[in-house]
C-alpha cells in the first residue's frame, strides 16, 4: 500500500462506531467505552438487599416489638363505648354486634365455663355451626342465624368472629388477634324441614347460653343440641293431612265457597298431601311433589263442572292453591334480600320461583284438559266475590290454626298466631272492601301489622318471630289470583292471564315486605333498657 494511500479518508462504513475521533488520545484503561446508566466515579455501588427468608401473612414482621404496638383491633380514635344492656334481646345485641365493623366491636368480659379454663375454640365451631344448621334448615333468615351463631361464639369467649350464612352453606372463622392464623370451620346444609317446635327449642339454647348468668359447659350444650335433634315432632301425619284439608277448606269459604265447596276443597287438598307424601317416599324432588299435590283440587274443581253441579269450582280450585302456595320461603327470602344478604335472597326466591311453576304445571294440566272436555270455567269469577266478614273472620282464623299446626308450631303459640291472622284478615277486608283500597296496599298494610304483632310477642318471649307471623299471612296469600290467571293461559287468553299473575307476584311481594318493614319498626320503636339505636347495614354504597 503506497504512502498516498495511507493519507485518503477512509469512508464512514470503514471506521467503527466507537473509533475516538483524531487527536483524541486514549487512555491506558482497558476500554473507555462505558454504558449510559453506569455509575459517575466516585459513587458506591450499593450493595443488594438481603433477602428475609419468607413466613407466613400472619408471622411478626421485622422490627415488631410486642411492648410498643397497640392492641390489636383498636381504631386510631379509640374503641368507642357502646351500651349492650342484658334486658335487650340477645337477637338485638348480636345483630348491633354484627353490623358494625370488626374494629369496634368491644370484647365481652371473660366468663369462665364451668370446669374449663377457656374455650376449646374448634369445638365451640362446630356447636355454633350446628345450632346455625338447624336454624337455616328451619327457615330462620340469614341475619338471625349469623346473630345466633356469633351469639354462641361470644357466650364461650370467642369474641373476634365472623360468620357467614349462605343459602347452602355455613361457615364460621375465628382469629384471636392479627398474629395468630385464624380457625375456620364449615357445614353444608343439605336437608331442610319445617319444624318450628324444633326452632324455638333452639332459640331456647341460644338464649340460655347468651345469659351472663347461666354457665353451661360445652358438653351440656351438645346434649341439649343433641336432644333437640332426637325430639318427635308434635303432630302425627293423620293431624298434618287433616290440617292441609281444613286449610283448604277454610281458605275456599274466604273466596266465596259454601259447604259444598268446602268439603270438595277439603277432600281435594287431602289427596294431593297423600300424593306429595308418595312421592318423597320415592324419592322425587320438591318440584314434582308440588306439580302432584296441585292435582287433585283442580281435578275436583273441574269435575263438579263437567257434572253441571252448581258450585263455585274456582273455590275449589283456590282453595287448593292455598295450601301449596310457599309463603314462608318468600318471606324469608324477601327478608334476606332487605336486610343486604343477595346471594341467599337470589336462591331462596329461586326456590319459590321452582315450587310456584311446580304448581302451575300440575293446575294447568288439569284445567287443560278440562277446557278440551267442555269444562265452562269462568275466568271473570273473581270479580265475583263478594263479602261475608263473620264468615270470612272465621275462615282466616281456622286458615291460619291449621298452617300453624302443618308448620309444627308449638301448642302454646297456635292462640296467638290464629287471633295474628284474624286481625290481618279484619284489617285487609275493611281497606279493600269497606275502604275501596287496591288489593296491594291493603295486603301491605295487613301483613305490615302481622310482622309488627310477630315481633312483640317474639321479643316478649325471647323466642324466634316466624312462628307468629308465617302461619298468620296465610290469609293473604294470593291464591285467587293465582289460579285465575292460570285459567286465562289455559283459555288461550295469554295476556290476561300474565296480568293477573302479575298481580299475584305483586301481592307476594306486598305480604313479604309488609312482614319485614313491621317487624323492623318494632325494633326501631321498641327499646327495652337500651338507648343505643341499631345501625343499619351499609352493604353497598362504600361508606
Amino acid at each position: 500500500m503506497t504512502d498516498a494511500e495511507d493519507r485518503k479518508p477512509q469512508s464512514d462504513e470503514a471506521r467503527m462506531a466507537f473509533t475516538p475521533p483524531a487527536g483524541i488520545e486514549v487512555g491506558d484503561s482497558e476500554s473507555e467505552t462505558t454504558s449510559e446508566f453506569a455509575l459517575p466515579k466516585g459513587l458506591g455501588v450499593p450493595q443488594p438487599p438481603v433477602h428475609e427468608p419468607e413466613h407466613s401473612a400472619f408471622s411478626t414482621p421485622s422490627g415488631y416489638d410486642v411492648e410498643d404496638v397497640v392492641p390489636a383491633f383498636t381504631p386510631a380514635g379509640g374503641i368507642p363505648k357502646i351500651s349492650l344492656t342484658k334486658d335487650l334481646p340477645w337477637q338485638d345485641r348480636m345483630r348491633t354486634m354484627l353490623r358494625m365493623p370488626v374494629a369496634e366491636r368491644p370484647a365481652p368480659e371473660r366468663m369462665p365455663k364451668a370446669e374449663e379454663e377457656g374455650p376449646a375454640v374448634p369445638r365451640v365451631l362446630d356447636l355454633t355451626l350446628r345450632i346455625g344448621e338447624l336454624l337455616l334448615a328451619g327457615g330462620e333468615g340469614a341475619e338471625d342465624v349469623e346473630a345466633a351463631m356469633f351469639a354462641v361464639c361470644r357466650s364461650y369467649g370467642l369474641d373476634r368472629c365472623e360468620p357467614n350464612v349462605t343459602f347452602t352453606l355455613l361457615s364460621i372463622s375465628h382469629q384471636p388477634s392479627l398474629v395468630d392464623d385464624p380457625v375456620t370451620a364449615a357445614r353444608t346444609v343439605r336437608r331442610r324441614g319445617t319444624d318450628y317446635t324444633r326452632l324455638a327449642a333452639v332459640y331456647q339454647l341460644v338464649d340460655d347460653l347468651s345469659d351472663p348468668e347461666s354457665h353451661i359447659s360445652l358438653e351440656e350444650a351438645y346434649g341439649r343440641l343433641a336432644e333437640i335433634r332426637r325430639n318427635r315432632h308434635p303432630y302425627p301425619t293423620w293431624v298434618l293431612t287433616s290440617a292441609s284439608g281444613l286449610l283448604a277448606g277454610a281458605a275456599s269459604v274466604l273466596v266465596g265457597g259454601d259447604l259444598i265447596v268446602f268439603v270438595a276443597a277439603m277432600i281435594g287438598a287431602m289427596l294431593g298431601d297423600r300424593l306429595a307424601w308418595l312421592c318423597a317416599g320415592r324419592g322425587l324432588p320438591e318440584f314434582y311433589q308440588f306439580t302432584v299435590a296441585a292435582m287433585p283440587p283442580a281435578a275436583i274443581g273441574v269435575a263438579l263442572t263437567l257434572a253441571h253441579v252448581d258450585v263455585k269450582a274456582s273455590a275449589v280450585i283456590t282453595g287448593g292453591l292455598f295450601a301449596l302456595l310457599p309463603g314462608r320461603a318468600l318471606v324469608a327470602g324477601v327478608q334476606d334480600g332487605l336486610t343486604g344478604f343477595y346471594i341467599t335472597a337470589a336462591a331462596r326466591l329461586l326456590e319459590v320461583m321452582y315450587l310456584f311453576v311446580g304448581i302451575v304445571v300440575g293446575v294447568l294440566v288439569v284445567l287443560y284438559f278440562g277446557v278440551n272436555l267442555g269444562a265452562e270455567l269462568d275466568p271473570d269469577a273473581a270479580l265475583k266475590i263478594s263479602s261475608r266478614p263473620y264468615w270470612q273472620i272465621a275462615a282466616s282464623m281456622l286458615l291460619s290454626l291449621t298452617f300453624a299446626v302443618l308448620l309444627q308450631q308449638e301448642r302454646s303459640t297456635v292462640l296467638a298466631v290464629t287471633l295474628n291472622g284474624g286481625v290481618a284478615w279484619v284489617v285487609y277486608g275493611a281497606m279493600h272492601y269497606t275502604g275501596g283500597f287496591s288489593p296491594v296496599a291493603s295486603t301491605a298494610v295487613a301483613a305490615g301489622l302481622v310482622g309488627l304483632f310477630g315481633q312483640l310477642m317474639a321479643r316478649y318471649r325471647f323466642a324466634s318471630a316466624l312462628p307468629y307471623t308465617t302461619a298468620a299471612i296465610g290469609p293473604l296469600l294470593p291464591g285467587s289470583a293465582t289460579y285465575f290467571g292460570l285459567l286465562s293461559i289455559a283459555q288461550n287468553n295469554v295476556d290476561k292471564g300474565l296480568v293477573s299473575l302479575a298481580t299475584a307476584a305483586s301481592l307476594a311481594m306486598a305480604i313479604a315486605i309488609g312482614v319485614n318493614l313491621g317487624a323492623e319498626i318494632s325494633r326501631l320503636f321498641l327499646r327495652i333498657g337500651s338507648p343505643e339505636k341499631r345501625r343499619a347495614a351499609k352493604r353497598t354504597r362504600g361508606f
